[in-house]
């Protein structure tokens, strides 16, 4: 029998007036992730079909389960629109598997057919109940729920399905610029920003010799995972050193995190121009560490008026360890590389800071001009999921 993938768009069923371009999205999206497989796309305002090479099966499922935008997909049996071949299909098909309930749920679209999901429903049931012994009827709570698409020409038998990423397709918003620290929160903070449809470029800040290339090619392997949901994340790499040095010869230790959160803020605004990007992304979790009180937040942001975005904020690290878990970036993020945000923490750090006290003690070095020297010195790479190239210097 022929076998299709069937996906379903969940949460894009509700765009009305955008539909078409969240379904077109998507659809380009699972396009130029299976460039590489023999594979047919087609698609309505429903549902998304793949025909496959049947070899292919284990590796496209993988790359699906990495798209946003998909809900649920199913392998599908196609059949002739025929009462006796949906029944028969659904049999040989149930033979075949372990089950002792089961429901059966059918859609309808093809109104000339002459029976209506409410009749197919208990014909189906009814012919399984004859021909396979010790199994039943559960409507509530089914191991097996058996779903029936009848349209014109063919219709669509398929069981117990595979959970997507959900969310909207990657590129349905504009860009965004992620502070990718390498520590457990900001990947995750990058996936679910990507999940919402946002386009996300990662940023880096190192402080070599204080940071090492370690802790460098650990962020390159959480972009690598980042890149699974994506074609591509565009690392930008910071040259921190010169400007964190300043910090900590000239502010007041407790003082330090702030100002250097402050210069790492102008620093991702003027790369937001060059890179066309809209707004910050970041890892912050209300009260993790000093500069996450909201008293902290408060005076770092003001040297932006970008909006910076904290898909974080509100969960507990519990709850973020369980994401990064999920997307396979917890075991990097733990490895024992200092980045630019813990190799210089002072032991009470404000958590309370004055705006009044930051600027004047910004006054006492020349960061303006470490800042532009700094940002057109940034490196830049492309990285897909299996590897990372640097490209030219902007």
């Amino acid at each position: 029998m022929e076998r299709v993938i069937l996906i379903k768009y969940g949460e894009l069923t509700t765009k009305k007036g955008n539909r078409n371009f969240f379904v077109n999205t998507l659809y380009q999206n699972i396009k130029n992730k299976l460039k590489n497989y023999d594979v047919t796309i087609t698609k309505d305002i429903s549902r998304m079909y793949i025909k496959f090479q049947e070899e292919d099966i284990e590796k496209i499922k993988d790359i699906l389960n990495h798209i946003f935008g998909i809900h649920m997909y199913h392998i599908a049996y196609i059949v002739d629109t025929n009462i006796d071949t949906i029944k028969e299909t659904v049999l040989e098909l149930m033979k075949n598997q372990t089950f002792k309930t089961f429901k059966v749920e059918t859609k309808r679209s093809d109104k000339s057919f002459p029976y209506q999901s409410t009749e197919i429903n208990p014909m189906i049931g009814s012919y399984l109940l004859k021909n396979i012994d010790q199994i039943a009827v559960d409507v509530h709570y089914p191991e097996v729920l058996i779903q029936i698409e009848v349209r014109p020409g063919k219709s669509y038998i398929y069981t117990n399905g595979y959970k997507g990423c959900g969310g909207y397709p990657l590129g349905v918003q504009k860009k965004a610029l992620l502070m990718l620290s390498g520590g457990i929160d900001s990947p995750v903070a990058g996936y679910l920003a990507m999940k919402r449809g946002v386009l996300v470029d990662a940023v880096y800040f190192e402080a070599i010799p204080h940071t090492s290339l370690e802790a460098r090619n650990k962020v390159i392997d959480l972009c690598k995972k980042l890149a699974k949901y994506s074609n591509k994340i565009n690392l930008h790499i910071v040259n921190f050193t010169k400007i964190q040095e300043e910090i900590y010869k000239n502010v007041d230790k407790d003082y330090g995190i702030t100002i250097m959160r402050r210069m790492m803020y102008r620093i991702m605004e003027l790369l937001a121009k060059q890179l066309d990007a809209l707004v910050i992304v970041n890892g912050e979790s209300i009260g993790q560490v000093a500069s996450q009180t909201l008293s902290s937040m408060n005076v770092i942001n003001e040297v932006t008026n970008l909006p910076i975005i904290r898909p974080v904020a509100c969960l507990d690290k519990l709850e973020i360890i369980d994401i990064a878990k999920k997307i396979d970036t917890y075991d990097i993020s733990i490895l024992p590389f200092e980045d630019c945000c813990t190799v210089f923490v002072p032991k009470h750090p404000v958590i309370n800071p004055k705006l009044e006290a930051c600027m004047k003690m910004e006054e006492r070095f020349d960061f303006k001009s470490l800042i532009e020297e700094t940002v057109q010195e940034v490196k830049h790479m492309t990285i897909t999921d299996f590897e990372a190239e640097f490209e030219k210097i902007l």
